[in-house]
């Protein structure tokens, strides 16, 4: 695999701020630290594991994002379109129903589902 288009931090915040301007919710980064933690998160993944799949890499960006609890409010909607973000900037459309992609990112926030 070539080396993947990675999610920038300030892209992730104004990405953060633009779904609590859609669907509300309090502003705010809780811990900066938290989202440089959850950003690094799929490159770590990819130098340890040079065979993850775009997919997985997606992954560990919404789960990063969903477990380090950046920000305020909104860190599920977040995690959730960053990944989504990540596959279309790598040439992968991806497309879930509604309903499966709320309960899949439900369940990685309360840890039912890991990475």
């Amino acid at each position: 695999m070539n080396e993947p288009k990675w999610i920038l931090e300030q892209a992730t915040i104004s990405i953060h701020e633009m779904l609590l301007a859609e669907h509300g919710g309090a502003t705010g980064i809780r811990d900066v630290s938290l989202l440089k933690s959850a950003l690094a998160k799929p490159k770590h993944r990819l130098v340890y594991d040079p065979d993850s799949t775009l997919f997985e890499l997606a992954a560990s960006y919404s789960f990063g994002i969903a477990k380090n609890h950046p920000f305020v409010d909104g860190n599920k909607r977040t995690s959730f379109t960053i990944g989504v973000l990540f596959l279309e900037i790598n040439g992968v459309s991806f497309h879930a129903p509604e309903t499966e992609a709320v309960i899949t990112i439900e369940r990685l926030a309360s840890g039912l589902n890991n990475e």
